[in-house]
Order: C-alpha cells, then structure tokens, then sequence
C-alpha cells in the first residue's frame, strides 16, 4: 500500500513561483524513465496525458489542497475509472472505443506511476506552480539578444550595452505583430520538426518585420552628431567597474614567463623550449 506524505497548508505563503513548463518537463523525465523499465511501457504511452493533467490541475486549482485532489484522481482515471469514492474526473463524455490501452490497477507501471504521482518530496513544492506563470517570453527575450551579441565574440562593455538596446528596442517593437494570413482570410501555419521528440509541432507564422523605428534612430543619431560640441573621442576611460581591468580570472596566480620556460618541455621530444 502506498502512502503520501503529502502535508495540506493551511495559508498561503509569499514564496517564489516556479516556471510551469519546466515543472511538466522534469514530471515527464521522470515517466519516461520509469515507462523504460520492465513491463512499464505503456507510461510513455501516458506521458503526454498526465503532463496536460498537470497543466490542467496547475490552472484549476486555487489552493495545493484542491490540486492535490485533482491531481490524484489520475491514478483512478488511467484505469478507467472515473469516479470514486471522494470525488470524479472533470471530464465529459469520452468516447468509448478509445485505442489507448488503460493501466491495470496495482499493476507494475500503475505503482510506479503512484510512486510518481504521490511523491511527498515533489508534493511539497507543488504550490509554486499554482500561480500558473512561464518565462517563455523572457527566454525568447534572451534569444533575441543573441541575435545582436552572440557568445561566440566577445565585445566590450559599451558595445555589449548598445548590442542589448539595439535588440530591446527591435523586440519591443515587433512584439504585437499580427498573424500573417492567407490570400483566402486564414492564418497561415508553419510545421516544426523537433529532432530531439521526433515530433511535429505547429506555430502561427507573423508579420514581417518593417524596422520603422530606424529612421528614427538615425535622426537621433544625427540631431545628436550635430549638436556635440566636440569631435568624436578617440580614448574611453575604463569604468571602475568594469572587468577587463582584471584580466584573465583563472583563479591560481600566474607565475612568471620565465619560470614557466623552465618548466615547460616541448612535446613528445623531452627538451626545454628555445629561449631565443
């Protein structure tokens, strides 16, 4: 018999919130492992289902109580039961001739999806998805940058600052852009092939972008060329702050070049390297 250590919270607490797609993909990791093991693959059959579930649940639920009360129901509506002692799906009808083989209860993958489901440790940490929150934006935000910064160079700061503001102000300004559509009125869809999942996945293409804010800035620039007192300046001033005064941070003092000449032999021949 399994049992949950599940504790209710009798308050709501000012803590911090958890994105809710990586909440879904660490619980589908953890199926997918477990659908790997011997008579359990027809969890990975589930998996998809049981992470809508959690979405489901996340959206619906306004405390960790009721969450909790949705949240195991699933172990009863894998099997095909839909209702139970304290409580039902919130399901409507579903069709009768469904090609999705249910799980047989107290069988091997059903208590290893129990063990999943009723984890008192990932139980406790479930209120910090309830407020339903995702930082999509923000990581495609981050992406955006790299589009003007990428890692592969290195800038200094103040072309890394304008790199950012350049990339602020051409996502702020294509941010709301429209549905493209069709000749006939309909929005036009693209399919992507994710290689990782080996699935296809559907996105609304957008607008193209018209970068009308550039004329703009080119005033600006210009207005500002114009009104400056003096020419162009040739030498920057370091920040104090700034972290090229420090050098390569390698965390062991380097020690001398002539030191390491004496040290360093040259390879696959054992000598001494030529000092001059």
């Amino acid at each position: 018999m399994l049992i949950c250590k599940y504790q209710p919270s009798s308050a709501k607490e000012n803590i911090k919130t958890l994105d809710i797609w990586h909440g879904s993909k660490s619980l589908s990791k953890k199926i997918n492992t477990a659908g790997q093991q011997k008579e359990c693959t027809i969890l990975q059959t589930w998996n998809k289902d049981i992470c809508n579930h959690f979405w489901y649940c996340c959206k619906t639920a306004d405390n960790p109580d009721q969450f909790f009360d949705m949240w195991t129901g699933l172990l009863h509506h894998v099997t095909g039961k839909h209702s139970w002692a304290l409580g039902a799906c919130h399901h409507g009808l579903l069709i009768e001739n469904s090609e999705k083989e249910l799980i047989k209860s107290h069988s091997v993958a059903h208590q290893k999806l129990s063990l999943i489901v009723l984890d008192g440790r990932w139980l406790k940490k479930v209120h910090k998805y309830l407020n339903f929150r995702s930082t999509a934006e923000l990581e495609s935000f981050h992406n955006h940058i790299l589009m003007y910064a990428s890692k592969r160079f290195s800038f200094s700061p103040p072309v890394y600052a304008a790199r950012a503001m350049l990339a602020g102000l051409d996502y702020n300004y294509h941010i709301h852009r429209l549905p493209k559509k069709n000749n006939d009125g309909s929005i036009q869809y693209c399919g992507l092939f994710n290689k990782k999942s080996k699935k296809w996945s559907l996105y609304t293409v957008k607008e193209d972008k018209d970068y009308g804010y550039i004329p703009d800035l080119q005033s600006a620039i210009l207005r500002k060329r114009l009104s400056a007192v003096g020419g162009l300046p040739r030498t920057i001033t370091r920040r104090p702050d700034d972290p090229r005064q420090y050098g390569v941070l390698s965390g062991v003092p380097a020690p001398a070049t002539q030191d390491l000449l004496q040290m360093q032999l040259s390879r696959g021949r054992g000598e001494p390297l030529p000092k001059q």
